[in-house]
């Protein structure tokens, strides 16, 4: 029996050589906050930063990944290479995004800072005034706000007598630690009913330290650890995280590796970010 139909066509390999037509994926700039699926792994996240060629992704649990830039990623179901934002980091205030700063605000890359403002922000000590400063150090200038940090807030009241607080000339204090029945409660009310009371607005997070406002699977861990109360706290998570704690010089250091853990307002607790917040619209709300 014979069969003239050719099920196969004529040549099966008449366009082996052909290679299917190069398609031009769309380009997306990494901007904070947008979400992207790794192809090859499937990790769907939002974008955190940008370092180097690299984009560090978080997922909806709150892990974190790094992934090369470049094709490779899905955008709304759709395939894109994925590139650096064109937004360069502002000198004196970083960029996490196109036009936006560390603290998420629209940025102003053009604008000179602002002359100072008599009015000021105190802080407790060195390493709260270095957290402000790497994430709302940009928006502070460009508002024209110094902050300062108190060394502790024991001898407030005798700050604020020197200062002067008074119209045009505001003062906003963020206490470290200002919960129910404590001692810095106790300061913020006694200014609270004082003669600098309209012009000063002193507001706390509920952390024993500005340390614990960093998320802590920044850190790799679950929660910051549980340190006695006989023990200074400090020292006490150094001690659980294995780090050295002779001295203030190791002290410092150990707050320098927390420190660098933070790129902008996602790595921070809700708890820091709204009070930080407030008291930037209490000082420049003149």
């Amino acid at each position: 029996m014979t069969n003239n139909e050719d099920r196969y066509g004529s040549d099966v390999l008449a366009d082996f050589n052909r290679r299917a037509p190069k398609v031009e994926l769309p380009i997306v700039e990494a901007l904070p906050d947008l979400v992207l699926e790794d192809i090859s792994s499937e990790f769907c996240g939002a974008v955190v930063r940008v370092e180097g060629r690299m984009v560090e992704l978080e997922d909806r649990h709150g892990r974190r990944r790094m992934f090369p830039l470049g094709p490779g990623f899905l955008f709304e179901g759709v395939p894109v290479a994925i590139r650096a934002p064109r937004t360069k980091t502002a000198s004196g205030g970083s960029l996490i995004g196109a036009g936006r700063t560390a603290s998420g605000s629209i940025a102003a890359p053009q604008e000179r800072a602002r002359v100072a403002r008599a009015s000021r922000i105190f802080v407790e000590g060195r390493h709260d005034a270095e957290l402000v400063e790497k994430v709302w150090g940009a928006d502070l200038r460009i508002e024209g706000i110094v902050v300062e940090y108190l060394e502790g807030v024991d001898h407030l009241a005798d700050v604020l007598a020197e200062f002067k607080p008074g119209p045009g000339r505001r003062v906003g204090v963020l206490v470290d630690h200002l919960v129910p029945n404590s001692k810095e409660s106790r300061i913020a009310e006694a200014v609270a009913r004082g003669p600098f009371r309209d012009s000063v607005l002193v507001i706390g997070h509920p952390y024993v330290d500005v340390w614990q406002s960093v998320k802590p699977a920044r850190l790799g861990i679950a929660a910051w650890p549980t340190v006695p109360r006989n023990v200074e706290w400090k020292h006490g998570i150094c001690v659980v995280f294995g780090w050295p704690h002779e001295d203030q010089a190791d002290i410092a250091r150990a707050w320098q590796r927390i420190l660098g853990r933070v790129s902008n307002y996602a790595d921070l607790e809700p708890q820091l970010l709204g009070r930080v917040e407030e008291l930037i619209d209490f000082v420049t709300g003149e």
